[in-house]
């Protein structure tokens, strides 16, 4: 029997600013269904133990998703805060006991089982773990001005991606230590460990379906993708 409690947090408090619509993203329906389910349902039919989700419309997750399609593994829904870094705290904290936690973009819908195993055994192995796809274009780095000074090697380069998967006594320190000192540009998990020195991040590798729905045009992949996808597993669109 398994020893040490695996916990998903789901990020699902974002404002959707660059959709430009006024439902936030993460409930724009997406085959006919809330953007958030997809990464619900994939997590509920994984081998996590536990589910916490961190919203600011706990009574609406809780009727329209939760109850509504089973998910008997969100065992917490916890308000968010006013950055994401509060956020992730908040569900931390709710996932108090755990062995390892995976930390997930609600937005992100095209979680497959493959990448939930491939950050726990990551998480296991390597204590922080990310998944990310290599760049395929190439990336300059710019001056304030707007004029190119370096062109870093495309096969270094990743574009990085959720989940991402860590030791919870580890993340958890490493977040305490940036609430402590509230340093700027922090924009996920990984720069948290990585800015206290922690653990150095592994990173694996995901996939390029695996998109974060930010603008109207991600929309349109999505609908393209959930298709395709769902055509390869057998499920239909109405399900």
């Amino acid at each position: 029997m398994r020893s040490e409690k695996i916990t998903a947090i789901i990020l699902a408090g974002g404002s959707g600013k660059r959709m430009g619509t006024a439902c936030k993203k993460q409930y724009m329906l997406l085959g006919g269904r809330p953007l958030l389910f997809y990464a619900l349902r994939a997590f509920e039919e994984s081998c996590v133990d536990e589910i916490v989700l961190v919203t600011n419309e706990e009574a609406y997750c809780r009727r329209e998703l939760v109850e509504q399609y089973g998910f008997g593994k969100v065992t917490r829904i916890v308000p968010g805060g006013a950055e994401r870094y509060d956020s992730v705290y908040a569900g931390l904290l709710a996932a108090e006991g755990s062995g390892y936690v995976l930390i997930h973009d609600g937005a992100r819908p095209f979680l497959t089982q493959e990448l939930i195993d491939t950050a726990i055994e990551g998480a296991k192995k390597y204590l922080a773990c990310a998944v990310g796809m290599p760049v395929k274009d190439t990336i300059k780095i710019a001056d304030e001005d707007g004029f190119a000074v370096q062109t870093p090697r495309r096969d270094l380069v990743w574009q990085i991606q959720t989940p991402q998967a860590f030791s919870y006594p580890l993340i958890l320190k490493a977040y305490e230590h940036v609430r402590e000192r509230m340093p700027e540009g922090i924009t996920d998990d990984a720069m948290v460990v990585e800015y206290g020195g922690y653990a150095r991040v592994k990173l694996l590798r995901g996939s390029y379906r695996n998109l974060k729905v930010t603008t109207p045009e991600d929309m349109v992949l999505a609908e393209g993708f959930l298709k395709d996808w769902q055509c390869a597993d057998g499920r239909t669109v109405s399900n």
